[in-house]
């Protein structure tokens, strides 16, 4: 039989791509906890609901960490409850990123900081993982003088001796992981809802306007033509989404053993969603309980109060309840103990991710711990509180600088098909993503022009 040399020929197969990640297998993101807490088949909704919550609650305290009350404080005194909707906002694009992260770290079983390494040069993971640190490191210095202040105020003792006495919580984080992943869950959602109470108690003391406070959560245009007002605003919202808790996520979402399907996958993003989304509305009634006292305490007496210590000292003489002031120097404590808490889990995940660099927990936590108190004992030595709250303002500084390259990646994995399959971001979630980034981004540029004086010298240059 001759062929017939007419015919055509079939076509070429298709030249496979590169694959969607480099490497075909990576070690599990926080290898002792990965998938230590099996999820049970049978489970009810509500049961299986609460075996995965958990890690969104060691997200949001990164949303109501020490370096958020003095915006929060600011922004009630000065302008009364209208920044509640900028408050709001800033919640409603962390919930979006942070669904983003779970997504990630269940999908393709890596960490946002594994993915970086998998998916950039070797320079540019380096250089990200050098920034990253940076990162935790600022926002744990923010937490030292946060639960320095608190004792200052609770106990009475030096700021520079409390500085010293928060590494002390490494103790706490050592035996906890010992125990088990659910003994730090359980602490965290403990000393949130310390929190809470706290602040549920200053609202019934402060007697806020409640017609008022609604109306705060509807946005105004007056935000975008007060200058000092839109200041204020940048910081609530370029301060909103905390770089190290996009690792974080992506990471802690792991510690469920889920079934590695479509089906199991789909189930699982959906239950770490509610997770971190109701954890989430719990920093949104915190964040805005502060401004809202801030407002009803502060605003209608004309007492500007942007320092922490400041609202501790005017509180019960303002209300006229003496434990008014404890609270909220109570709430204040818990706050910084919580946020850092989470500060050497984040540190051991961008390590491990970006550097396959294993290090013992206790001696990860010791080293993160001892680059944020040096420069807090030497400030408060030198310069005394008033230092500390420039230090403060600083810690956020470098966290904005950091935020876009965590973000950015975190948009485009999610929105990669051929990294996500079935489980890419659709068009309007897409969409979505990258307006949030782009707001982020363009508003800590904002911010952070004004507090070089870029914005000042660019004026006198053209003029």
């Amino acid at each position: 039989m001759t062929s017939n040399p007419s015919a055509p020929s079939p076509p070429p197969p298709p030249r496979p791509g590169p694959p969607a990640w480099r490497l075909e297998s990576d070690t599990p993101s926080l290898q002792e906890v990965h998938s230590t807490i099996a999820i049970q088949s049978g489970l009810g909704f509500w049961r299986k609901l609460l075996v995965f919550s958990g890690p969104g609650y060691l997200v949001a305290v990164g949303y109501m960490d020490p370096g958020n009350w003095a915006t929060d404080l600011a922004g009630g005194s000065a302008f009364g409850y209208t920044l509640l909707s900028v408050i709001l906002l800033s919640n409603l694009m962390a919930i979006l990123l942070q669904s983003l992260c779970a997504k990630l770290g269940i999908v393709t079983g890596r960490d946002l900081a594994q993915a970086c390494r998998d998916h950039y040069s070797r320079p540019v993971a380096f250089g990200l993982w050098v920034l990253c640190e940076l990162a935790i490191c600022a926002c744990d210095l923010a937490e030292v003088i946060g639960s320095a202040i608190a004792l200052n105020l609770l106990f009475g003792i030096p700021v520079l001796w409390g500085v010293c006495i928060t590494a002390l919580d490494v103790l706490a984080v050592m035996y906890l992981q010992n125990k088990g992943f659910r003994y730090i869950e359980a602490l965290v959602v403990t000393l949130i809802v310390t929190i809470g109470g706290c602040f549920f108690a200053e609202i019934l003391f402060s007697k806020p306007d409640l017609g008022a406070v609604f109306g705060g959560f509807l946005p105004r245009l007056e935000i975008l033509q007060n200058t000092t007002m839109l200041y204020i605003a940048i910081g609530i919202l370029g301060a909103t989404v905390m770089p190290h808790n996009l690792y974080l996520h992506s990471s802690i979402v792991q510690t469920r053993k889920y079934e590695r399907t479509t089906a199991g996958k789909a189930e699982a993003i959906k239950f770490a969603t509610i997770d971190s989304t109701t954890a989430l509305m719990f920093a949104l009634f915190i964040n805005g309980a502060i401004l809202i006292v801030s407002a009803a305490t502060f605003h209608g007496r004309g007492q500007d109060v942007a320092e922490i210590q400041d609202a501790y000292k005017l509180l019960s003489p303002t209300l006229g309840v003496p434990i008014a002031s404890t609270l909220f120097a109570l709430a204040l404590l818990a706050s910084g103990q919580n946020s850092t808490l989470t500060g050497t889990l984040a540190g051991q995940i961008v390590m491990e991710g970006f550097l396959r660099i294993r290090l013992r927990p206790w001696l990860r936590r010791l080293i993160t711990r001892l680059i944020a108190i040096v420069p807090a004992v030497i400030v408060t030595a030198i310069y005394g509180e008033h230092g500390t709250a420039s230090l403060l303002v600083l810690s956020q500084v470098v966290l904005s600088l950091q935020l876009p390259f965590a973000v950015v990646p975190l948009v485009a994995f999610t929105s990669n098909r051929r990294k996500m399959g079935e489980f890419v971001n659709p068009r309007w979630i897409k969409a979505l993503a990258w307006a949030t980034a782009a707001l982020i981004i363009s508003l800590n540029l904002k911010y952070l022009s004004d507090y070089f004086g870029l914005t000042e010298r660019l004026m006198r240059i053209v003029s």
